[in-house]
């Protein structure tokens, strides 16, 4: 397994796409393909690829050069439990950091919260609903005390 980059409308962010869809919006009655996505040319998008599939993806976007928010991250049923969303986060985190970013933010659905505090994620906020199921904020700071 690699990590890479995800370039905008490549075959990779296709596949990523259709994996978030699959994992993220069906379940809750949405499509993701029914939204805009041409925002997402300005988000930063990373992978975890086996054998040239996409089995983990998760998307930057940039708040301020400092900072910046984590959405969407799913990784494949069949790949979950295996380590694969902490190798993505960690490289993601690390080229992150190579660019400049100090700290991370996200919005973690709640049965995903242990998972990001594992990773050094920790809450800044009340739950509250967002897609219509419980998130919390989360943040992390990439600076070295």
């Amino acid at each position: 397994m690699k990590f890479e980059p995800i370039p905008f409308r490549s075959e990779w962010y296709d596949q990523a796409c259709e994996l978030r869809n699959e994992l993220l919006r069906r379940p809750l009655g949405l499509d993701l393909f029914t939204e805009d996505l041409a925002a997402e040319s300005a988000y930063r998008h990373y992978g975890i690829l086996e054998e040239d599939r996409v089995v983990a993806c998760v998307l930057a976007v940039t708040v301020t050069p400092q900072k910046a928010k984590l959405r969407q991250m799913a990784v494949s049923v069949e790949y979950q439990n295996q380590g694969v969303g902490r190798q993505l986060l960690q490289n993601v985190e690390l080229d992150l950091k190579r660019q400049g970013v100090e700290a991370l933010e996200l919005e973690a659905r709640t049965t995903a919260v242990g998972f990001y505090e594992k990773l050094g994620y920790v809450k800044g906020g009340d739950e509250f609903l967002a897609v219509s199921i419980p998130h919390v904020r989360m943040v992390k700071s990439l600076v070295q005390e």
